[in-house]
């Protein structure tokens, strides 16, 4: 997962603020919006990185409304999402949500005066299922790192699924530890080591 340490700040930071007009913006627009508001939102805001509590409920009250984690986990788990009962299937997503946020929740304080640049979609038509394709422009003579944002369009809006950074997909990424674990414990193993690793993150 250290691939994705240095630039998941960009992952959630677009979803940080999603007003209603969000629902009838283009996700590329949408994107490219948010960001921008988001990320001045982080370089003014210093109570931001000196909160935890507060992090969690901005993720919890902004962020996650914003995703389809049900999509996400059942993406991740693939093949085997059809071993596991409805009871387990919600149990999963709500750990891998949780497991996400507690995760990732650091990564808003490491924001240090990056830009992004958000890609247009040429011709979006009458799709419900689109890529937006931003470039994150680092200081101090790093490379800029290439996120893609899958993303599809239900009732509520352009949701995301997944997030590819420089090449590796969140999904993918997450797919082969829980195939491993799937394999080894079943699908209560995988429960048990999403539960496990929710509880040592707690503390941190």
């Amino acid at each position: 997962m250290k691939r994705f340490a240095g630039v998941t700040v960009f992952l959630i930071a677009f979803l940080f603020v999603f007003p209603a007009w969000a629902m009838e913006m283009e996700p590329d627009r949408l994107v490219d919006k948010t960001v921008q508001e988001v990320l001045d939102i982080i370089g003014k805001d210093e109570k931001i990185g000196q909160d935890k509590e507060r992090m969690l409920d901005l993720i919890e009250d902004k962020i996650l409304p914003h995703f389809n984690f049900i999509r996400m986990t059942r993406l991740a788990m693939g093949k085997h999402w059809s071993d596991a009962a409805p009871e387990q299937q919600q149990t999963i997503v709500n750990e891998f949500r949780t497991l996400l946020v507690r995760t990732y929740s650091n990564a808003l304080t490491t924001y240090r005066d990056e830009t992004v640049r958000v890609n247009p979609i040429a011709n979006l038509g009458d799709s419900v299922d689109t890529t937006v394709r931003t470039i994150v422009i680092q200081g101090q003579g790093k490379e800029p790192v290439p996120i893609d944002y899958s993303m599809e369009k239900g009732a509520d809006g352009w949701k995301v699924y997944d997030v590819t950074v420089a090449g590796v997909s969140l999904v993918t990424n997450y797919r082969g530890s829980f195939n491993s674990q799937i394999r080894r414990g079943g699908v209560d193993g995988l429960i048990k080591t999403l539960t496990d690793k929710n509880r040592s993150l707690e503390g941190k």
